[in-house]
């Protein structure tokens, strides 16, 4: 009982969190707040988007678990995640309702027209908020019990077993928590509300990459294996999104040679590498810098490798828990001695690059979608 009442408190502790987060995010990309506005303004701004944020994620945070694993044992994708996405703008639409009626009963809306008018424009910031904070918190959450029943059901298994299931487990739940760091999150949502009103089609050609790098990133634990064109794909998607935050300071190419596009690789494994990339070679220097990813197939094998002109790093620092460390794992535990990973760096030029057989597009075929 203790531990399941502590689990309750970490669990609604992490969604006043994310509520507390989403009304930031709402204050600062879609309420023009900046550093010059009167500090009275930014917090009258930040508590309507807080009593918004509250109106809609308790709803969220209580409905959600309970119908989502009802959805998943009687729906197959993607009507689970459709019948979720209605439910949540459901909530959204609900949580706007009773935010506005809050507002207007403090006298702080008045008339219905204003009544109205709020409600129309509100119910779309809340809409984008809610989807976003929702499926990511949803993710979490699922990989969060994944993991604790892992963990709970490799006490009985023998040491060597339960080592690679809790590298598994630890490698997915890394890909969803990188996809939920608040600084891409935010970055992302910022970009498209700069975009909405100077290129329309631009924010939506944006959300859309940002809806397939968060699809790649949730499906990662029912297909850990995915075809080496899908996963440039969402290398794509990510550099699309960042080239937009970067401008001219992100430079990259992706050339996919002849007979590699149906190899298999570890899901998220290449947007890994290029986010770390993007970190350390493009983010941290004024000058920015250039990505390369080539794919390649020689005598059975293929080979893709990630490269950036940065500053570099040693390559004999794998501390555990590092990405580095845990593709390295995972490659282990998907191919066995068949794969491998190669790193280089040096000042002006890194690489690391995976080694896979090309007859796992045979053993592996590709993933339904």
């Amino acid at each position: 009982m203790a531990n399941e009442a502590r689990g309750t408190l970490r669990y609604w502790t992490r969604m006043i969190a994310g509520n507390v987060a989403a009304a930031a995010v709402v204050t600062v990309t879609f309420s023009g707040v900046s550093w010059r506005t009167p500090w009275r303004q930014m917090l009258e701004a930040f508590l309507v988007a807080l009593l918004f944020s509250f109106c809609i994620g308790p709803p969220v945070a209580t409905i959600l678990p309970r119908i989502a694993p009802r959805l998943w044992r009687h729906l197959k994708y993607p009507l689970n995640w459709a019948a979720m996405i209605a439910v949540m703008m459901a909530i959204a639409a609900g949580g706007s309702l009773l935010a506005i009626s809050i507002l207007t009963a403090m006298g702080y809306i008045r008339g219905g027209k204003m009544f109205a008018y709020w409600f129309g424009g509100s119910l779309k910031i809340s809409l984008v908020i809610t989807l976003t904070f929702g499926i990511l918190m949803t993710a979490y959450e699922v990989m969060r019990a994944q993991l604790d029943a892992t963990t709970l059901a490799l006490r009985t298994k023998e040491r060597d077993e339960s080592d690679a299931r809790r590298v598994a487990a630890e490698a997915q739940l890394a890909s969803i928590e990188s996809r939920v760091q608040p600084h891409f999150l935010f970055n992302t949502l910022n970009s498209i509300a700069a975009l909405v009103h100077d290129d329309p089609a631009g924010a939506e050609r944006m959300t859309g990459q940002l809806a397939s790098l968060l699809r790649s990133a949730l499906d990662s634990t029912a297909t850990p294996l995915v075809r080496l064109d899908e996963e440039l794909r969402v290398v794509r998607a990510y550099l699309d999104i960042e080239r937009v935050r970067f401008g001219d300071r992100l430079r990259y190419d992706v050339d996919l040679g002849d007979g590699t596009a149906s190899a298999i690789v570890p899901r998220m494994a290449l947007q890994t590498l290029v986010e770390n990339s993007v970190k350390y070679a493009v983010s941290s220097r004024r000058e920015g810098g250039s990505i390369s990813v080539r794919a390649r197939a020689a005598d059975g094998r293929i080979r893709v490798s990630v490269q950036d002109d940065g500053p570099g790093f040693d390559p004999a620092s794998r501390p555990e828990g590092h990405g580095l460390a845990l593709l390295d794992a995972r490659l282990a535990m998907l191919f066995g001695d068949r794969a491998s990973m190669q790193v280089a760096s040096r000042p002006g030029q890194s690489s690391v690059t995976l080694d896979v057989p090309a007859e796992s597009a045979i053993r592996h075929p590709r993933p339904s979608w």
